[in-house]
């Protein structure tokens, strides 16, 4: 059997670090907890659980944070936890007969992190693998009879454990902050935290979020070696920061940028549909709400090919006086709902 090493960072998760650390009683053979600054009674709550409680002063860095927890752990694997999930008795014993018969030449054991879109997390996906667990210690082995080279990729096993998102809050204003103060620091994101932020803009974000965004991603706009794909996503985030100030040309402009393809957006249409909602031509808006719904793809958030544009659809019917369309798109909106987040 292998043993496992539970390594997590946390700061200030009293409402919800008792139920994630209870459900991994009997799996982990040791825990390490990474402190980043608890103002409230987190590591007296870790305490009932470890004595391996560690403080690691916040630099703004998660990455920092996870590899400090790492040089922490001794088991043969790592499972990276955190606060705001649980493992259900069904799982936990998927994870023990995990323990049991896992081969030593797997180094990366992926597991199904699950009830994503109820919590509107930063994900379109419900149920997604996530590596969570990791062998601490890598061999590396020569591979092929000539020309020899060493073996890189991780072998990674996708297992059936599921593992239940359960937050009791929204991490949005901390991570805005987080994605400016690298821009500030670097002068750029990575692609990787452009398309992150982005996506988290389009979930999450307030009005004032979108407002601080908007140099970042205009620079994009005036940048023409950018891909397909950063186009794309900076043409969504303007064109919704431009309705969001009253600015009609900006609206316009990026909006037609990323239809004139013939690949339009989810979220262009749904923008496009809001403009005409708010100026109170209803007609045209049930236009772009259908494109949003039936006609395109989502780029950044799902919900804006789904059950949003089908909710504004029933509420411009409703205006219209149209009760047969209300009740089709409520009653579509609704089902939507039911299967994307159950």
């Amino acid at each position: 059997m292998i043993t496992v090493s539970v390594c997590m960072i946390v700061k200030n998760e009293e409402e919800v670090l008792g139920r994630c650390l209870e459900s991994l009683q009997g799996l982990a053979d040791e825990i390490i907890i990474v402190d980043t600054g608890s103002t409230d009674a987190t590591k007296q709550i870790a305490a009932s659980y470890t004595d391996k409680i560690y403080d690691f002063t916040w630099i703004h860095d998660f990455s920092a944070a996870r590899n400090y927890s790492f040089t922490k752990a001794t088991k043969e694997y790592i499972y990276v936890a955190d606060a705001d999930e649980v493992m259900d008795e069904e799982n936990r014993q998927r994870f023990l007969l995990l323990k049991q018969n896992l081969l030593p030449e797997i180094e990366i054991v992926q597991m199904k992190y699950a009830n994503q879109l109820a919590f509107n997390t930063t994900y379109n996906f419900d149920v997604e693998y996530r590596p969570k667990l990791y062998k601490r210690m890598r061999s590396f082995r020569w591979v092929e009879p000539v020309h020899e080279n060493v073996f890189l990729l991780p072998v990674i096993y996708d297992s059936e454990i599921i593992i239940l998102h359960m937050p009791i809050s929204n991490h949005a204003g901390r991570d805005f902050e987080t994605f400016q103060r690298v821009i500030k620091k670097e002068g750029k994101l990575s692609p990787k935290l452009y398309e992150m932020y982005a996506r988290e803009l389009y979930i999450a974000g307030e009005e004032k979020d979108f407002a601080e965004a908007f140099d970042y991603f205009e620079g994009f706009a005036e940048n023409e070696e950018c891909t397909e794909r950063e186009r794309k996503i900076y043409e969504c985030v303007l064109a919704k920061c431009s309705r969001l100030s009253k600015d009609f040309n900006g609206l316009m402009k990026y909006s037609l940028r990323n239809i004139a393809d013939g690949k339009g957006t989810a979220e262009i249409c749904y923008e496009l549909g809001e403009y005409f909602k708010e100026i109170g031509d209803y007609k045209e808006a049930t236009i772009w709400y259908y494109n949003a719904a039936y006609e395109t793809e989502c780029e950044l958030n799902i919900h804006y090919a789904g059950d949003y544009p089908l909710k504004r659809l029933a509420e411009c019917y409703r205006i219209l006086g149209n009760r047969e369309q209300e009740d089709a798109f409520q009653a579509l909106s609704e089902a939507w709902s039911i299967e994307n987040t159950r």
